[in-house]
């Protein structure tokens, strides 16, 4: 576990209980687009690498939801470059899932730009109800790396 995971901000949500020690069995990283029609062609690739990982389907659709929130996040309100990782992490007895979108930090708002609250807003619900934990690590260069851990099986 790297420092950066050590120390998670006052974002993270533990409910899972006490951590215990961890290896990445598997990864996979990819740039992200800086366009909206992309995140499309982004969800069908995590899919196939969760599919090759042995995921089963409803573990797989809920954690595409997931890296679908949290990739159309940053499109739409970061600034680029982002990148994304999914990582498959041996955990004790059990897998799991770790989703991580790394951005440069926040775009600026500009008056007027924010969509209709009917329109957007739910991602956050989305990641609580399906992630065992999430949160964000803000380092001082400016990027930010949302993160969320969802059960393998």
């Amino acid at each position: 576990m790297t420092k950066e995971h050590d120390t998670m901000n006052s974002q993270t949500m533990e409910r899972a209980g006490a951590r215990t020690a961890e290896t990445v069995v598997s990864e996979y990283t990819c740039p992200v687009p800086h366009s909206p029609q992309e995140i499309c062609r982004l969800r069908h690739r995590a899919l196939g690498v969760l599919v090759a990982w042995g995921t089963p389907g409803h573990a797989a659709q809920e954690a595409v939801l997931v890296i679908s929130e949290m990739v159309t996040n940053a499109v739409l309100h970061a600034l680029p470059p982002a990148e994304f990782r999914l990582l498959l992490r041996s955990e004790g007895d059990h897998d799991v899932i770790r989703v991580e979108v790394t951005d440069a930090g926040a775009a600026p708002v500009w008056p007027g730009a924010a969509a209709s609250p009917d329109e957007s807003g739910r991602g956050a619900v989305v990641v609580d109800a399906l992630a065992i934990r999430h949160g964000c690590v803000n380092r001082p260069c400016g990027t930010a790396t949302w993160w969320a851990d969802l059960p393998a099986r």
